[in-house]
This record gives structure tokens, sequence and C-alpha cells, in this order.
């Protein structure tokens, strides 16, 4: 038996962890595989270190979790040239999307999301390598929606609880409605972006639950603010004002954790329990980072026009 290294993330944090020794020789034994999945239930994402960097043993990490899916937009430019499934987040220097905020100028950022909030089926996980990256910052965030509800107030759970978020694809950067800096500004807009809002404007508004209640008993704030549209039952300016209170809420109380990454890191997370975010880079520099998509669903999701809900919601 294949005895893997795992360890804590770091000591500070209630999630995450590291695990060496996973080869493409026993990627596939039944014992390292069931060792990499109770790990990911436990702990929620995994920083998979010293691995190889290759599309197939991408491909067999992903797998151990489930079967990969494509991209939730079709005909995209994210879309990988290769295998069905891997998608490609890749810009030139000088050719990404830019936006200036805090005094800085930043290419590639993202805020905090969860994959695909767009989709009324939530895939389960993402596997994420970097192919290029910058030489300062391009960093990637993870935020626990467990440590994030537990952190909560009781008034805020109770709040929390009783809503349910609309979300919308088109909105991104400059459109971006809810948990925007005051200061934000679009320097630039990359063509892939472009070509991905012209996409959007078609896809239906979907609906997901601010909170829900993992198997294990652990309740998860799950809020996206990267393509929020508002609060479903709630159109108008008092929704708006209850979800951005929420968002602001989740945000002074969220202990991230921001990966600075290595060359021969891969990294899983948990798509129904944590959100992330991409820091930026200086926009003179290229990046480029490909993900695969585990398939997968928790079956709380619809589209906004299935969406039913008792009355407390709208109180």
């Amino acid at each position: 038996m294949t005895r893997l290294d795992i360890r804590q993330l770091n000591d500070e944090l209630p999630f995450g962890a590291r695990i060496s020794g996973v080869t493409m020789g026993n990627v596939g034994d039944a014992d390292v595989q069931q060792q990499m999945r109770d790990t990911f239930e436990d702990r929620g994402m995994i920083i998979f270190e010293d691995v190889e960097q290759s599309e197939d043993m991408q491909f067999a990490i992903s797998e151990v979790f489930g079967p990969s899916q494509d991209y939730a937009i079709k005909n995209s430019d994210f879309e990988a040239k290769g295998k069905a499934g891997l998608i490609t987040f890749a810009a030139e220097e000088k050719a990404s999307t830019v936006i200036e905020t805090g005094g800085r100028v930043i290419a590639g950022h993202v805020p905090w999301h969860f994959d695909a909030c767009y989709a009324e089926k939530l895939n389960r996980a993402g596997v994420l390598r970097i192919v290029v990256n910058s030489p300062e910052e391009g960093m990637t965030g993870f935020g626990d929606g467990v440590q994030i509800y537990n952190a909560l107030s009781p008034e805020w759970r109770a709040k929390a609880e009783v809503i349910d978020v609309v979300y919308w694809q088109y909105n991104m950067y400059h459109e971006q409605r809810f948990g925007m800096p005051e200061d934000f500004r679009l320097v630039q807009l990359a063509e892939a972006s472009e070509q991905l809002f012209e996409a959007s404007r078609d896809i239906p508004r979907t609906v997901h639950p601010a909170v829900w209640q993992r198997k294990t008993g652990e309740k998860v704030l799950h809020v996206s603010p990267w393509q929020a549209d508002g609060v479903a039952g709630q159109p108008g300016a008092e929704g708006d004002a209850r979800l951005e209170e929420l968002i602001q809420e989740m945000k002074s109380v969220i202990q991230p954790y921001w990966h600075h990454w290595k060359p021969n890191d891969m990294a899983i997370w948990d798509n129904w329990r944590f959100v992330h975010s991409a820091s930026g880079y200086d926009p003179k520099y290229a990046r480029d980072a490909r993900r695969t998509t585990i398939q997968g669903d928790y079956g709380l999701g619809c589209y906004e026009s299935d969406w039913k809900k008792p009355a407390e919601a709208m109180a």
C-alpha cells in the first residue's frame, strides 16, 4: 500500500491540504485514490506538490474524483485545442483584460466566485495547473464556505439562510453588480472576454441558495459576487441592498488562502463548498492556466423561471 504524504495547508486554516507522492505510476491505484478522495471530502481543497506537469497527469488526477465535462459555454476561445474537457485561460503580454483598482493596474484579476454559477447544474470541482505564470503575483485565492458560515454572527446566518441568489453570466468585469470596489476602472477588455460577453447575453439566469448543508451536517455560505444578479423573489433596490450587505459581511469574515504557484503544483477545490479568485498580475507579463472540470451536481440550483421559494425569502 502506498502512503501519500498528506499535510495540512497551514496551521491557521481549518481547510485545505498538501499532498506529495502522486505519480502517473500510482494514481490509478485504489488505495492512492481513496486517500485523495478522503482528503478532498474532509479538507475541501488540495495542493498537489511535485507532480508531473502534463495534460495526461492533470486528467488522471481529475478522473479520481469523477468524469470531466466540457466548458459550460460552447464555442468559446477558452476551450483548449486538444482533449475534450480542458479549458485554457491564457493571455500574451499586454493582451489580457486589464483593470485598475486600489491604485494598481492589473491583468487577469477575477473576483471571488464559484465556477458556472450561471448553470443550473453545479459542477463538482476543478483541477488547475499553471503552464506559464508571471514572475510576480499571479496567485490563486481559495475561500471555504464552511469557514465563512461559521464566522458569521447568528443574525447574519439567519439572514443568509433565507436568501436565494440569482446569477447571470453577463455580469463580469465592468458589468459586475455586487461586491465591486468603488475605484474600479476597466482599462482593457481582451478579445476572448468580448466574445464571452456576446455569448452570455442570451443565457438564462439561474438561482442557487446562499446557504446549503453538506451530508456531514456542515453548513456552507456559497455566494459568488462575480455574476450575481440579485435576490430571487425580491428584484429591485431592497433585494440588491440585502445581497450587497451579505457579500460585504462575507468579505469581512473570510479567511482566504492565497497560493503562490510553484512549477510542479496542481490544485483541486470543491466547487460546491469553495469560492476562489485570481489575484492578477502585471499586464506586461503573459500567463497560461489550464483547468479540467469535474462533473457533478448538488441538486439545489435551477433556472430562474423554475424557481419557487417560501414567503420568508421575501420578508
